[in-house]
């Protein structure tokens, strides 16, 4: 793994704090982002949904979080899903998670392939009385393509009509926005990546130097301290590229 494991007691006090906050016998489910395709058979670089993330550390494609805190089983209060390995998969698109594995970032012990999910799921929801399903409702979001999570917000809305539904991002907004130590210890590993990004920019900064070329040494010192990238895309602009206006 090229970047730092954190330590799995992360995400389990996040779920706990999300938890928490739902009602009586309510499961809420997430999902991973979709791997989008360009063409042949290449995909763009993955990113992770950060509320799967947030609440799992799962960083891969076709993941999927079930939390039921009800639940009778105590084995079924907190699931994971994953797409099932295999070694030809393992060679042309790289290593993925074993159960073991699964456990050991996330802190869940009850961990299932994807091919077990309606069965399980079923199990589930037929214990329960609502359920909690995320979307992006950030107020600036704009998407023409129907994302994962809406496909399965609409396969649950038909499978289980006679549910309540509820919305999970309110109770993420207020979990996500109070950090906790351990949180506030990750956000200074990443400070300390992005101090030395601006001090070796500023080592190599020089008249005649390129925008590109700069933002190639920002990425050289985050690889290089196993980081995977950005956090946000950086603008580094000049002249009359400085008038663009960014992240309004």
């Amino acid at each position: 793994m090229r970047y730092h494991k954190l330590s799995s007691e992360l995400f389990t006090e996040n779920r706990k704090k999300f938890t928490e906050r739902l009602k009586p016998k309510s499961m809420a489910i997430f999902t991973s982002n979709d791997a989008y395709p360009t063409s042949a058979d290449a995909h763009l670089p993955f990113k992770q949904h950060s509320d799967i993330l947030y609440l799992s550390g799962a960083d891969q494609e076709e993941s999927i979080l079930v939390l039921f805190p009800d639940a009778h089983k105590k084995e079924l209060r907190q699931v994971l899903f994953l797409k099932e390995t295999n070694d030809l998969i393992a060679v042309w698109e790289g290593a993925k998670y074993s159960k073991e594995e699964a456990f050991e970032i996330s802190g869940i012990q009850t961990v299932f392939w994807l091919t077990d999910f309606d069965r399980v799921f079923h199990e589930m929801a037929v214990n329960s009385e609502r359920i909690y399903m995320n979307g992006n409702e950030h107020l600036r979001a704009h998407v023409d393509t129907e994302l994962r999570h809406d496909r399965m917000n609409k396969w649950i809305k038909e499978t289980y009509p006679a549910h309540e539904f509820e919305r999970s991002q309110p109770l993420l907004h207020k979990v996500r926005g109070t950090k906790s130590e351990k949180e506030i210890e990750v956000l200074r590993m990443a400070a300390a990546v992005t101090k030395k990004g601006y001090e070796r920019v500023l080592r190599f900064l020089k008249p005649g130097v390129w925008e590109y070329e700069l933002e190639a040494e920002f990425m050289h010192e985050f690889l290089v301290n196993r980081s995977r990238g950005f956090a946000y895309t950086p603008i580094i602009a000049a002249g009359g590229n400085a008038n663009v206006l960014h992240y309004i």
